[in-house]
């Protein structure tokens, strides 16, 4: 049997108050230690960073600039990439946010995805004047101060130099007092965030602005993911599909068709003229600048794709304005894509037109081969067919360029499909105001420093250390009192004392 622990004591000496007190302490401070060390990795725990992973950044840049690009000076106009889509009149929308978030200290960063192209000034060379690409937007927030960063690729006005920069200070952002400190909440929302052209941004911006120039306020809203906690790591096991070959029939194991439409289309329907909206069913989700028809089955084969997925959209609005798409169904034959759908329709004629199978666009998809069991295209131009121009009640001619086409069908179990722009969570319609400020989040107006809440564990974890240490001070200062009152008056206080 293993011997039991024991107090050794020094033979000879009988155990007298010195020794009684030694050992008084050192039982005391090792409890009061021990509560501590379970305390602080909690306390530690708490103060890391947590992750922000999906949600989106909306901003217009700067109207004017808008408005002369596309006016009649510039006569030019922009294009989006990456999944950055348009939102309201003059905003544009960056998806999936990805960065981190300390809400012990307030600090803040994200990046996001997707950019807009700016073209303006055609030369009689086929170029532009006018040539500004801004994309990943990035916040930082430390303290009362924030910034805007964007990766940049400008022509300087003028002289027509083409710069490239990463991560450009573009803009300050001011917080107006907002208290960055939070508990325990799974997202931030920032609305307005006045914008002011920084010096880099300025000259970044190919002369056009000069430093505190105003631009358009941001708004952004990013989930936070909950702290992470440590698991023993499980054992790998191998993947059930991770030997599974592509068979020889080529049947789809999943697919998803990932297509907006027309970006004008749905500024239209969302604008001031139609003052509509759109709704997705039966699976379909919404990427900002797309829409995705998951759940792809079909068969593929040497380059040729004959593939049905699930999902529906529906833009309504105002003179009569009902378009249903369903049923969406993609081929490829000799290198030419057709995208089709089921369609219910009444355009602002009050004119129906309902049928199956309707071919929308076409697409090109030459070269179509499989990779890693996957089968992709990738933002392929689409131009808008004869019959589809009655599915947008003659707003389009045929031949019209419509959004272009993703598509991707997996072979194999194990194959995954490109991800789809994440736009984050946001509050439902049928969440009533109470219920929306109850949603756990960072307010985008000014509030009371909560630092301290967390439910109370944040407070208790601070308040759990400062009595710990007050009560080793306690008891250590307690024990040398009764240590100097029981001592003999004729004893001294020499080396040996304690």
């Amino acid at each position: 049997m293993p011997a039991r622990p024991r107090v050794v004591l020094v033979p000879g000496s009988p155990p007298g108050r010195s020794s009684w007190f030694r050992l008084t302490v050192t039982v005391v401070c090792t409890a009061v230690l021990t509560v501590l060390a379970a305390l602080l990795p909690a306390a530690l725990a708490h103060a890391e960073s947590r992750t922000v992973q999906g949600g989106r950044l909306d901003w217009g840049i700067k109207s004017s600039f808008q408005s002369y690009v596309t006016g009649p000076i510039a006569n030019g106009s922009y294009s989006l990439t990456g999944g950055a889509a348009t939102v309201g009149s003059s905003q544009f929308r960056f998806p999936s946010a990805t960065g981190s978030y300390d809400g012990s200290t307030g600090a803040f960063r994200s990046s996001f995805a997707g950019g807009v192209h700016f073209v303006g000034h055609r030369k009689t060379d086929g170029s532009y004047e006018l040539d500004l690409t801004l994309s990943r937007p990035t916040v930082r927030i430390s303290g009362s101060t924030g910034t805007l960063y964007l990766d940049v690729t400008s022509k300087a006005k003028g002289t027509g130099t083409v710069t490239t920069s990463s991560q450009v200070p573009f803009a300050s952002l001011a917080l107006r007092g907002i208290n960055m400190k939070a508990g325990d909440v799974t997202g931030v929302v920032l609305n307005d965030m006045p914008a002011t052209l920084t010096a880099q941004g300025a000259k970044s911006f190919a002369g056009y602005y000069t430093a505190g120039t105003a631009l358009d306020p941001v708004s952004l809203s990013a989930d936070v993911q909950a702290a992470a906690t440590k698991t023993a790591t499980p054992t790998p096991t191998p993947s059930k599909s991770a030997a599974k070959k592509e068979t020889s029939s080529g049947a789809i194991a999943d697919g998803a068709v990932d297509w907006g439409v027309r970006r004008t289309f749905r500024e239209y329907v969302t604008g001031d003229i139609a003052k509509g909206k759109w709704t997705l069913s039966a699976g379909a989700e919404d990427g900002g600048a797309l829409f995705r028809f998951p759940g792809g089955e079909g068969t593929y084969k040497s380059g040729e794709l004959t593939a049905s997925f699930k999902g529906a959209v529906r833009f309504t609005g105002a003179e009569g304005l009902d378009l249903r798409l369903s049923g969406v169904r993609a081929t490829v034959d000799d290198g030419k894509g057709t995208l089709y759908a089921d369609v219910t329709s009444t355009d602002f004629n009050s004119t129906d037109f309902t049928g199956k199978k309707v071919p929308l666009v076409t697409f090109t998809a030459k070269g179509l081969k499989a990779a890693k069991g996957l089968v992709k295209v990738t933002e392929a131009p689409a131009k808008l067919t004869a019959q589809g121009v009655r599915v947008f009640g003659g707003m389009y001619q045929a031949g019209t360029a419509m959004d272009p086409v993703s598509l991707a069908v997996a072979l194999t179990d194990d194959a995954k499909l490109p991800a789809l722009p994440d736009l984050g969570t946001t509050p439902t319609a049928s969440e009533t105001p109470e219920e929306q400020s109850a949603r756990p989040s960072v307010s985008a107006e000014p509030v009371a420093d909560n630092s301290g809440g967390d439910n109370g564990t944040s407070a208790a974890l601070p308040i759990g250390l400062a009595a710990g240490a007050l009560l080793v001070a306690a008891a250590v200062s307690v024990l040398v009192v009764r240590r100097r009152r029981s001592r003999p008056a004729t004893e001294s206080a020499g080396p040996e004392a304690d």
